[in-house]
């Protein structure tokens, strides 16, 4: 088989909602389920400021990954992108990015699965990740092509779930101004090292510029732009019902355990069914994407071989449930390194790729993101996100407050 034929490089036509439901699909997973618990100590306020300046980062570098994809003849993964523009070591740094943002995602929803079904089922947590694992791993094995269409359907399914439990928080118990105002900048930055998690669907990018032909390219920044966008009001709003109703002091790593409590009985089942189909779905997207990108990037004969795809899909499931349950990594911890190393990485490769791609100029791109790639805005990105990696690292070894 080609390379084309056995991973996702081929796509058939994307409407605009296609693609804003592909990114808003990518980014609703485990970061909008550790926010509220994320902030508890920072406050709601600063959670709001950060998850603004991450998505409007966020949403520019993604812009700079499309229009390197734009000025490139050849279809590529964004491995690939890096290894033509920046060279091999980038091709190697932005593997690493997928890795360490794979597994860090995979063990927050191994942990938050377990969580979970423990309250469903009262049974172990371990059980419940178990359980959880079963279809999770069975999708993975048989790809992704039998859920494509089903990716937009859970996505607005997800979405209405998330408005009936924010309306319900609001014009039922109603929420607690008191615990909304709260702020103390001392916990401040550890918040943004989530906020990029919860932001970072760059990784989508050049599947999207492959799904808008040459006459509908303008349709990928304003599905970019649209899909970050309704991605912050989501970010904002769940953590706002959950600290509104609950309070900082209640609330939980997994967000709808505490909130649903709150809430009453009918919300159990509704706030935690779409905790998990939130997991799920992104644990197919991002699995899936894993093991290809390790097929790609070790040269495995086939990603269909069934020897390479057990060892590929081996190295997928079995390192994060055993993080998990090792008691070193928590579920909003993982997270936060992820997105702290997976951000600096996705700040500073995209600032090389889309300066290299200009200057190379291999096609003349039918978009542009203009003055969005001014030094100015280049510099302030990377100083962003490496000054939060390294508070997330020094804050690991305890030199700095954590943030939860």
């Amino acid at each position: 088989m080609s390379h084309n034929s056995t991973s996702a490089l081929t796509r058939t036509r994307l409407t605009l909602l296609e693609g804003v439901a592909l990114i808003v699909g990518a980014n609703i997973g485990a970061g909008i389920l550790s926010l509220a618990y994320g902030a508890k100590n920072a406050g709601w306020p600063v959670l709001v400021f950060w998850v603004v300046v991450a998505g409007i980062f966020t949403t520019i570098s993604m812009l700079y990954v499309a229009e390197t994809s734009l000025r490139t003849k050849k279809n590529l993964q964004l491995s690939g992108l890096a290894e033509k523009y920046v060279g091999k070591l980038g091709s190697w740094l932005m593997f690493l990015s997928v890795t360490v943002n794979s597994i860090g995602a995979l063990i927050a929803y191994t942990s938050g699965s377990g969580s979970i079904l423990s309250e469903f089922l009262g049974i172990p947590p371990t059980l419940g990740s178990i359980i959880f694992f079963i279809p999770a791993v069975i999708v993975i094995w048989f790809g992704l092509k039998a859920t494509g269409v089903a990716e937009k359907f859970i996505t607005a399914g997800m979405g209405f779930l998330i408005v009936i439990l924010v309306a319900a928080s609001i014009i039922g118990p109603g929420l607690k101004t008191e615990f909304l105002l709260y702020s103390d900048l001392k916990f401040a930055i550890p918040v943004f090292s989530l906020t990029v998690f919860a932001f970072l669907a760059q990784y989508t990018v050049p599947e999207l510029a492959r799904g808008y032909s040459k006459e509908q390219i303008k349709k990928l920044p304003k599905a970019i732009i649209l899909g970050m966008l309704i991605t912050g009001i989501l970010l904002i709003l769940v953590p706002m019902a959950a600290l509104g109703l609950t309070g900082p002091g209640n609330v939980t790593e997994v967000v709808t355990i505490a909130w649903a409590d709150a809430l009453g009985e009918w919300a159990f089942f509704t706030a935690n069914g779409f905790a998990l189909l939130a997991m799920m779905t992104s644990f197919w997207a991002i699995g899936q994407s894993f093991l290809t990108n390790i097929v790609d990037k070790f040269k495995f004969p086939s990603e269909w071989d069934f020897k390479y795809r057990f060892i590929s899909l081996a190295f997928v499931v079995v390192p994060p449930f055993v993080l998990a349950y090792s008691g070193l990594v928590g579920f909003v911890d993982a997270i936060s390194i992820a997105g702290a190393f997976a951000g600096v990485i996705m700040a500073v490769i995209p600032v090389l790729m889309i300066n290299k791609a200009r200057k190379v100029n291999e096609q003349e791109p039918a978009w542009t993101c203009g003055r969005l790639a001014h030094p100015a805005i280049q510099t302030v990105l990377i100083i962003l996100f490496s000054s939060a990696a390294i508070y997330t690292l020094l804050g690991l070894f305890n030199l700095l407050p954590g943030g939860w």
